[in-house]
């Protein structure tokens, strides 16, 4: 199993700092929904789940407020106010390929990995009349993967090259963050709707 690095936070505080910097309802969820992600990942893998759940939700919490300088500012912040561990600041920098800052950790891995898919996957739920994330199949999901047109803002390559440096199967990773979001989704967790 891995270590448990200490946040520096508690999981209310960070959920209260990515509300005060975001005041999107749609990004919010992006990150509720890489949250989600990252605790499957932790959970499957033998990991500290509370690290990965608030790499997850502090990953973009600068993006809206601050575009041109994400996630530079937010590291910064981050680094100033709080007592984040270096590794889960590497893994926000490392989310942004343009930072060029290496991911070699599991937890960096992770949220590349699920970052943009999360994204994909929010896009199909909302096209369904019902808009939830649970009757999203895995064969439909693979199709709109491959329809580039479809939630073009996606990017697939990065998708990929995730699940490469996380060593898994692209197919198996659709399916793992698909089950996370939709497992989330049945316990009530915030749902990738609009």
């Amino acid at each position: 199993m891995g270590a448990a690095l200490d946040c520096g936070m508690n999981r209310d505080q960070a959920y209260a700092l990515m509300l005060e910097h975001t005041p999107s309802a749609s990004l919010q969820r992006h990150m509720l929904n890489v949250e989600t992600a990252m605790r499957w990942y932790a959970r499957h893998w033998g990991e500290d789940e509370y690290t990965y759940a608030v790499t997850g939700l502090l990953h973009d919490f600068d993006y809206e407020l601050h575009p041109q300088e994400h996630p530079t500012w937010g590291v910064t912040y981050l680094r100033e106010h709080t007592d984040t561990p270096p590794d889960v600041l590497d893994a926000i920098m490392g989310h942004a390929a343009y930072t060029g800052t290496p991911r070699d950790t599991r937890l960096a891995r992770t949220l590349f990995a699920v970052d943009e898919l999360t994204g994909l996957i929010q896009a199909a739920a909302l096209i369904r009349p019902d808009r939830d994330v649970r009757g999203v199949e895995l064969g439909s999901l693979k199709k709109r993967f491959k329809n580039r047109a479809f939630a073009a803002g996606v990017n697939r390559d990065e998708v990929i090259q995730g699940a490469q440096e996380l060593g898994v199967d692209l197919d198996t990773h659709l399916h793992n963050v698909l089950r996370a979001m939709q497992e989330a989704a049945g316990a009530g967790a915030p749902q990738p709707v609009s």
